[in-house]
């Protein structure tokens, strides 16, 4: 549905559904959320050193506007701080303010920032609402939408969390012209992600508007945007809690996901590890006999347009592997693959010998 210069996409879930708003300026929708929220007690806000300059007291200005109190919790940026610790120090800092079970508390930051609020929101008082403001591309295409919460442990990515869905997701697209352009590549990773598994014509479109979408022009970033908030709500709809459909939003995450924790967080972004991971797990699908050379040369392609990597010449592959069988979808000891079969459309793999996966880790450390 789109009203004015927004549009609004829904989570369908019966009585948990949520709005995904999307346009330039809808943060000051935020006064109306609030304004019909069920909560009205101390609202507190979620933010980080990057992003809490920037935006923080104009969040805070909007929930004024509608009477209440506010707590402003900033946390180090950075997913090196995405750790089981943030949460105590972020519901210590709202006991201390005063919060109950009648507050809110908003996410207003990137994917980390997200994840860390949602499972406070979550922990707090065993449960209250909260509301996502996520300020950059791989927050507002990916990680603000379906309600995934968490933290991570040194030998796993987000395995320490909750299933939390947020009340509202605001996406102004305005907050992206304070976005770096190494935090734009990456969250694009996973626009390229939704068209391999989803959409061919998203896949397209990303291959054929790079330099308008790099050079951040608000037409060009809004068909992503929108169509990956789509794909996303329509996933968590059927499959909210990852029983079967929703595993597919991994594409390239079992090998993106072990990169980012044996460079303990530091090396690579999350969206440039994924990259890598959707180059390995192309190279995989190919020697499994599911996609051909043209594909994998496609796919990497369009990565690189967005200057995002797809090898790491020091990739220590024991290591990775072995990362990769703590990862969360592993059951009784197996790892689950998502593969293409073809462009925009992906499977489920268990059945995959570890020799061939260690081929496609030795293949992107030479490739």
């Amino acid at each position: 549905m789109t009203t004015g210069t927004s549009d609004i996409l829904t989570v369908e879930l019966g009585e948990r559904a949520y709005p995904i708003v999307i346009g330039a300026g809808v943060l000051e929708e935020l006064r109306t959320l609030l304004d019909t929220a069920h909560n009205k007690g101390t609202v507190g806000i979620v933010t980080d050193a990057q992003v809490g300059p920037l935006y923080a007291d104009r969040v805070k200005r909007l929930v004024v506007d509608t009477g209440r109190s506010v707590s402003v919790h900033v946390m180090p940026g950075g997913e090196k701080h995405k750790r089981l610790e943030r949460i105590e120090e972020i519901c210590g800092s709202f006991l201390a303010d005063g919060l109950d079970r009648t507050s809110i508390i908003i996410a207003l930051g990137g994917g980390v920032v997200g994840d860390i609020a949602g499972f406070a929101a979550a922990c707090f008082m065993r449960g209250i609402p909260f509301i996502q403001i996520p300020t950059t591309i791989v927050a507002q295409v990916d990680s603000s939408v379906g309600g995934k919460t968490g933290v991570n442990h040194p030998l796993s990515k987000n395995s320490i969390g909750a299933f939390h869905q947020p009340d509202a997701v605001l996406i102004d697209m305005a907050l992206l012209q304070t976005l770096p352009d190494r935090e734009l590549r990456a969250g694009l990773a996973e626009v390229i992600k939704h068209g391999v598994i989803a959409d061919a014509d998203l896949f397209a479109y990303m291959e054929n508007e790079s330099a308008r979408i790099l050079a951040k022009d608000s037409e060009a970033l809004k068909r992503p945007i929108l169509d990956s908030c789509r794909i996303k709500a329509g996933v968590v709809a059927a499959d909210e809690k990852e029983h079967g459909l929703r595993a597919n939003l991994n594409y390239g995450h079992t090998f993106g996901h072990a990169i980012e924790a044996v460079t303990k967080y530091e090396t690579y972004l999350h969206g440039e590890a994924i990259a890598i991971g959707m180059h390995a797990a192309a190279l995989l699908a190919q020697e499994l006999g599911m996609v051909d050379a043209g594909f994998v040369a496609r796919q990497r392609a369009c990565i690189a347009a967005y200057g995002l990597p797809t090898t790491w010449p020091d990739l220590p592959v024991e290591e990775t592997l072995a990362a990769m069988r703590k990862d969360k979808k592993v059951r009784s000891g197996t790892m689950k693959f998502i593969l293409a079969e073809a462009m925009g459309r992906v499977v489920q793999r268990t059945d995959v010998p570890e020799d061939i996966v260690r081929g496609a880790l030795d293949a992107v450390r030479r490739d």
